[in-house]
């Protein structure tokens, strides 16, 4: 009998107008939140784990002394120093347990790796550059990192050694804790919708106590009076989440936007792959679910009581 009628007029109710913006930017934070964790973790997936196991060392170039008439010889002697450095440097890496292989890059391939800080500036076969040596160590090996940059400056004055996996260490320590405290204000969003909603809810059963109570002397079920208001809720919800996650899309687009105008070296890609997208288009669904879930446990128990 009271299946599909709607008695209650829930939406004259003023407490719950204001619903849908709580909701929207609840959901706005919540999506943008999500956003940054899942893209950081799309930044972390692009990384080689080969690479980042291995290690790289810098030889500074010998600076030759300036000289009207001696600029060939000076020339030369200063890349007899570099070549003589270079090898000190491989000699004492390929010696150390532990490391497979140790290999200087060519100056094109420092040019490239320099390009994105020095542009054009790089390719000027007159700026000296440092040797760079790729490292390839064993994963499974116990390498002295610290004690091996004492011998290479030892040995060589001014080398300097980078452990790739050092780095990446601390870069995914950060981006935990990046994501841990996204999750956090998705959680804490989730929780103040809840709270929301329940306010919303008990304020309107306080509104239409006497219809409620008329509706049960008629034998109307509590579960008609909670579809009611849970009907209400999903409503009020999708109202407010889907506004509030267009804001988050056009926010996160522009921010992608804005990174692409810079050196994709410097700033990663923000855009957001396919699948990133779909779970984004979920957060109303998320929110309309909550709001609906939340209204009816709420009906539910104080109707319990009214019994």
């Amino acid at each position: 009998m009271f299946s599909r009628l709607k008695i209650l007029p829930l939406d004259a109710d003023e407490s719950s107008r204001f619903l849908p913006w709580t909701i929207a930017f609840m959901t706005y934070l919540a999506a943008l939140a999500l956003a940054g964790a899942m893209g950081l973790a799309a930044v972390m997936a692009r990384f080689d784990p080969g690479q980042i196991s291995n290690m790289t060392v810098e030889v500074p170039p010998v600076l030759a002394a300036g000289g009207a008439g001696g600029e060939a010889a000076g020339a030369d002697k200063t890349a007899s120093g570099d070549q003589t450095r270079v090898a000190a440097a491989l000699d004492l890496l390929r010696a150390t347990p532990g490391i497979i292989a140790a290999e200087a890059l060519e100056r094109r391939e420092v040019e490239g790796l320099l390009k994105p800080w020095l542009g054009k500036t790089a390719l000027n076969a007159d700026l000296p550059l440092p040797t760079i040596i790729d490292v390839t160590v064993d994963r499974e090996a116990e390498i002295d990192v610290a004690g091996l940059g004492k011998q290479l400056a030892a040995a060589v004055p001014g080398a300097t050694l980078d452990d790739h996996g050092m780095w990446f260490a601390r870069l995914t320590t950060f981006v935990h804790s990046v994501q841990l405290v996204a999750g956090l204000v998705v959680a804490l969003t989730c929780f103040a919708a809840v709270l929301t909603v329940v306010y919303v809810t008990l304020s309107g059963l306080a509104v239409h106590h006497d219809i409620i109570e008329m509706l049960h002397l008629i034998g109307a079920e509590d579960g008609y009076i909670a579809r009611q208001f849970q009907g209400h809720a999903l409503k009020l919800g999708l109202a407010g989440a889907v506004p509030g996650l267009l804001l988050a899309v056009l926010t996160v687009e522009l921010l992608a936007l804005a990174a692409a105008r810079v050196d994709s070296f410097l700033v990663p890609n923000l855009r957001l792959a396919p699948e990133q997208w779909a779970v984004l288009a979920l957060v109303p669904v998320a929110a309309g679910a909550i709001a609906m879930l939340t209204a009816r446990v709420t009906v539910m128990r104080r109707l319990a009581r009214m019994v």
